[in-house]
């Protein structure tokens, strides 16, 4: 039995990734501050397990780690290698029709590669408007976070759940949640995109027709090598799978035509920085996910909506991952507490439904929710498209998701 005190580290870490870049943005820029702060919180850690005499928790979650991050590595590195160029008439039609690709393409690029993949095409489709704030708003909303809850390797959160049990094609039973909220969120941004397309210019629009181009795909076999990935969680176990899209990954950089990582703006800083924090959350988590397995009754969250709205609302502030196993933990010491049907890893399809589709879609109710949340934004400002302030964007999510979730929470956690 660990005493509480032990959560701090982890606490810490996730309050340091959600503060530090809106108070310290330049200190926080640098990879190197990122890893002294994981390190100096870990540390504490190693020392507690090392002194317990038992360190198979943490190895076991050290293994996960690799897992985790080589997967989102090989997506980010094969989707890279990925162009769309042209430049369709930038309506809400084709905005629309090119945000519900992106939903469909989350579950098999992941959230991250789709995200990187399509945002620039659909900047510079919507390059002549003016009035262009809110697409990046429903791209993070879409793209970044709600289309991919179908597979486990649209979203990390899903893939962990993976790792630890849960089957392949099991998320695919999440399909009515995923089609009900991506109708909804897809028709809003429908009628928002035409109320602003109508109020610009009849010169932008004008220019907007003169600057079609065709569209057209460009480092095509990286479409083979994300197939390859797919298959290799499929079908293989640690250490072939890994070994496996660590091959994939070079490949994607040896074939890949020349001047396509150019022109995508490729650069490997954005997995580094996610391969250090998650390394640091990923020890100081430990404690927390021992103690939420052997004390999960005690905290009154025993509903499936309670745990919707738990995991959810962390995953709004802190990166829906670590949020997503720990309530697992917390999931699967409720289950053994209480005598509930251990179904699946050790607790209740409801409850697995219910943090799965939390952790997914809540991760969208601000830019720290889920990583590509704030590659978005980044890539966005670089371009010269003004975003809204951190409590800008959550006017958005809380005015048009948050009422979903409530509607979400009455059809299927109630």
């Amino acid at each position: 039995m660990l005493p509480f005190w032990t959560v701090a580290f982890f606490v810490i870490l996730l309050l340091c990734i959600a503060i530090l870049p809106l108070t310290h943005g330049r200190f926080w820029e640098s990879n190197r501050n990122k890893a002294i702060i994981a390190g100096v919180l870990s540390l504490p850690v190693l020392v507690l397990f090392y002194h317990y005499g038992n360190l198979q928790p943490l190895l076991h979650e050290i293994k996960e780690y690799f897992s985790f991050i080589i997967l989102l590595a090989s997506l980010y590195i094969i989707s890279g290698g990925i162009f769309l160029s042209g430049d369709i008439e930038a309506t809400p039609r084709n905005n629309t029709l090119f945000l519900a690709l992106g939903g469909i393409l989350a579950n098999i690029f992941g959230t991250t590669g789709a995200s990187m993949l399509l945002i620039r095409p659909v900047l510079k489709t919507n390059s002549e408007r003016r009035l262009i704030a809110h697409i990046p708003i429903f791209f993070i909303f879409i793209v970044a976070n709600i289309g991919g809850l179908l597979t486990p390797i649209a979203d990390p959160p899903l893939f962990m759940g993976y790792l630890r049990g849960v089957p392949f094609f099991w998320t695919l039973r999440l399909f009515p949640h995923w089609l009900f909220m991506m109708t909804i969120i897809l028709v809003v941004f429908y009628l928002v995109d035409l109320h602003f397309w109508k109020r610009e210019s009849p010169k932008a629009l004008r220019r907007d027709e003169e600057m079609i181009q065709p569209l057209a795909l460009h480092g095509k076999i990286n479409i083979l090598f994300i197939i390859g990935v797919t298959l290799s969680v499929i079908l293989f176990k640690t250490p072939a799978r890994e070994g496996v899209m660590i091959g994939l990954s070079i490949l994607s950089l040896v074939f890949t035509p020349k001047g396509v990582h150019k022109r995508n703006e490729f650069h490997y800083a954005p997995i580094i920085e996610v391969a250090i924090l998650f390394a640091g959350i990923f020890i100081t988590m430990v404690p927390a996910l021992l103690i939420l397995e052997a004390r999960g009754a005690e905290f009154g969250v025993r509903l499936p909506w309670h745990f919707f709205w738990t995991a959810g609302g962390l995953s709004s502030f802190l990166d829906n991952t670590p949020t997503y196993l720990t309530f697992l933990s917390l999931a699967e010491g409720v289950a053994r507490t209480t005598g509930l049907p251990q179904e699946i890893i050790g607790i209740p399809v409801k409850y697995l439904e219910a943090i799965s589709v939390g952790a997914v879609f809540m991760g969208a109710n601000t830019y720290i929710g889920n990583g590509p949340n704030f590659m978005v934004k980044v890539v966005c400002e670089h371009r010269k498209v003004k975003m809204p302030s951190f409590f800008g964007y959550m006017l958005w999510s809380c005015g048009i998701l948050v009422p979903l979730f409530v509607i979400v929470t009455f059809i299927f956690f109630l």
